[in-house]
Order: C-alpha cells, then structure tokens, then sequence
C-alpha cells in the first residue's frame, strides 16, 4: 500500500509539475532579416517551427506540403530548391528548412507556407500553422492584401512591411475565404535575434516579460474576423489565429489548422 501511495504522489507530482508549466505558443516562421527593401536581389529565407520569445523548444519540421510565393498575382513553387537544415533554439537543435530566392522587379511577394502537420504529443493532437510573410521591394503595393487562397489564411488590412512601433497591425481572419467570427487569436514577439549564418537564435534577448501573460497575448476577433493590435516595440511580430481551418482531424487525431501572418515595424528615427 506504501508503495501504491507513493507511486500516486510521484504521478499527482509529475502532472502538476507538467501543467504548470508555461503554455507558450508554437509559431511558424518563415524569417528573412528585412520586409521592405530598396531593391530587389537574393534574400534567405529561414523555415523553423519553435516558440519565438523564448529562443525557446524548436519542434521538428517535416518536408512542407507546399512552399510558393506570389508577385503580381503569379505564383511560383519554391520548394524544389528548398534545403534541409537544423535549427538551433536556446534549448535544442531541430530539423527546419532554408532557401534563397532572388527579388526581381518591384511590388510585394507573399511567401506563403503550409507545413506537414506536426504531432504535439503533450496535447495529443496535430498543429498546422499556414503561414504568411511579405517582402517589398521599391515600395510599390501589388499583392499585399489579398487572399492567397490558404486554407486557413490571415488577410491584412495594413501592409505587414509598413508599420512604424506605436502603429497598429489590423487584420482578417479567413477560413477556406469566409471571414471567421470571434477567432482567438496569439501574438508573439520575435525577441531573440535569428542569426542566420549559424542557423540558431542570439542568447540575448531584446525584452524580458514581466509576467507569462506578456510571453504569448491572446487577443480576440470581433463578429467580422477582423481584429486590431498596437505594436509596441520595433521588430517582427507574430499573429496565429487557432484552429480556424476547415480540417479538423489527422490520422485519427485532433488538428489545429492555424493562420500565421508575420509583421515588422520599425522606428521612427
């Protein structure tokens, strides 16, 4: 009997150790260093799946189910020459993706990523998180507002590339194009440095949260998807509206089809 009770304490010991930890969220990122640039040329481009404000665990990415970018409404497949890398987070190395696209031309090319499922074994369950990220080059708007025709898809009403700190960041949540009333949606901030040459995060971090809440804010659509968000630091911004695809089940288990769309603001100097 002593060691019946003893085995229940340790268990009842483990579970609470595990649900209080921290619930920070999973981010998709499709990362390049600039949004709004002068002139076209090659950009790299970096596809990791972790916890941006912590630097902290990267989740292991399989080979994505597509990869494009759209300029002027044409859109071109870029996951033939995408690379297989290992990611590097404050807390563990893991498998992710690069690849190196050159600009040609002016106006706004949307990346647009939808990763293979990943399975979350703490929730028993599958993420997706489709994901989005513009860059600029002349300042010339194209493509910057609208529908890539993701499943699960986040359509701005501001230019991602365009935002000084202190602007807000408006956007639609959209399911298979049908705005998604009242979705809930997490927003993180990039706070370690991506060093793209090593494939890691920088130790240091920007800011530090004062308190869980600040790590992962949640915020919520209204009754038309649309929802609003004061930037309040420069730097890049992430927005993950849960499980607003039209899927949700995979192989026998829950999955969230998240939208990922990531900002950047600037300083006014």
């Amino acid at each position: 009997m002593m060691i019946k009770n003893a085995t229940k304490a340790l268990l009842t010991g483990i579970m609470v150790c595990v649900f209080a930890l921290p619930a920070f969220a999973h981010f998709q990122m499709v990362y390049t260093s600039e949004s709004a640039l002068e002139k076209g040329g090659d950009i790299d481009l970096k596809l990791v799946f972790t916890h941006p404000f912590e630097a902290g665990h990267t989740m292991k990415m399989e080979q994505p189910e597509a990869f494009y970018v759209v300029h002027k409404e044409k859109k071109t497949n870029l996951l033939k020459e995408t690379k297989q890398i290992t990611w590097t987070s404050l807390t563990n190395s893991e498998k992710a993706f690069e690849r190196s696209y050159k600009l040609r031309g002016m106006g706004d090319f949307v990346f647009c990523l939808i990763p293979a499922p990943y399975f979350e074994a703490q929730e028993d369950a599958y993420i997706q998180q489709m994901t989005k990220v513009v860059v600029n080059v002349a300042g010339i708007p194209t493509d910057w507002d609208g529908e890539m025709g993701l499943p699960a898809e986040i359509v701005p009403l501001d230019k991602p590339y365009a935002l000084w700190t202190g602007n807000v960041f408006r956007g639609i949540v959209k399911s298979e194009g049908n705005p998604v009333p009242f979705a809930e949606i997490e927003v993180e901030y990039l706070n370690h440095e991506p060093l793209m040459d090593k494939n890691s995060f920088a130790k240091e971090a920007h800011v530090e949260a004062p308190q869980d809440a600040f790590v992962t804010m949640t915020i919520k659509a209204d009754a038309n998807g649309c929802f609003t968000f004061g930037i309040p630091r420069k730097g890049w911004w992430g927005f993950a509206a849960l499980g607003v695809g039209p899927k949700n089940t995979h192989e026998g288990k829950e999955l969230s089809q998240d939208a990922v769309i990531w900002v950047q603001a600037r300083d006014m100097k």
